[in-house]
């Protein structure tokens, strides 16, 4: 098996990169930055976005793993401790491919035949460089309203716990083939009007949002942030590619949520409960 590591480049994901580095040579894998079969991510999300958009060529053949070396993040398992009996797993194969959905992102242009296509594992966004983003919205070709506000928001399932929920998106299973518009301060009076809600779209939709105000659109596929000039319309659906990870334990994607955004503020309000007692 060959393996390539992608760290946050900070002194405790280095040192966890040369560890994991020598505990797999010995265990008889090859370092190969070119073509791995698992890659594993030292850092946070953020480190294991930008290894996904590396490898992206090799969703079909590589999958990946998390390890944190900060807060505990929804693509990364294993805790730093942990590093050694991961080796050994890694080593022995004793794991499973967990799929996880991604959106295709494509950019249809006014004056050419050509278009870009991207791949998102959390989140793509559209803003304008004006003040006011002016899109219209179609589902399945069929008009379903004119956008008007800051900008709109298209998330993955597992990108649902990140942007789209501070939008006031839902939190949705990455088992459900499924991708999520949410809006970016709306305007909303008797004039203008939108839908206000997040709407959640399974996979045979495709969301098209068309210009009504300006050619030029900054749009962001994760972390990248690109600007596209002279666009005719974005469309989203749910890609056919998918991003793997390799499970070796079960880690119930409801326990990250409960982990990340609950359980330490019930361990604050029973701290406090027992302090007045």
């Amino acid at each position: 098996m060959k393996f390539t590591i992608q760290s946050r480049n900070d002194e405790i994901s280095n040192k966890l990169m040369k560890e994991a580095r020598i505990y797999l040579r010995d265990f008889g894998l090859k370092y190969d930055e070119e073509e791995p079969d698992i890659v594993l991510s030292i850092g946070g999300d953020g480190t294991l976005l930008h290894a996904f958009h590396k490898y992206i060529h090799r969703l079909d053949t590589t999958s990946f793993v998390g390890i944190h070396t900060g807060h505990l993040g929804f693509y990364a398992d294993w805790k730093p401790s942990e590093i050694e009996k991961l080796v050994i797993l890694i080593a022995r194969q004793e794991f499973e491919v967990v799929e996880y959905p991604l959106i295709e992102v494509t950019i249809n242009y006014r004056h050419s035949e050509k278009s870009a296509s991207y791949l998102a594992l959390n989140e793509s966004t559209v803003k304008s460089p004006d003040v006011t983003l002016v899109m219209d919205v179609e589902l399945n070709g069929e008009h379903f309203e004119r956008f008007r506000g800051d900008g709109l928001c298209m998330s993955t399932p597992s990108g649902s716990t990140a942007y789209s929920k501070s939008l006031g998106g839902a939190i949705i299973h990455p088992s459900l083939p499924s991708m999520q518009l949410t809006e970016m301060a709306s305007i909303n009076n008797r004039v203008f009007r939108t839908v206000g809600s997040p709407l959640i779209l399974p996979d045979h939709h495709v969301c098209t949002l068309t210009p009504v105000k300006g050619p030029d659109f900054m749009v962001t596929v994760d972390h990248l942030q690109l600007l596209h000039k002279d666009v005719k319309s974005i469309e989203y659906k749910v890609a056919n590619e998918k991003m793997g990870f390799a499970r070796f334990r079960p880690f119930p994607f409801w326990k990250r949520v409960n982990e990340s955004f609950v359980a330490s503020d019930l361990i604050f309000e029973r701290e406090d409960d027992e302090t007045k007692n």
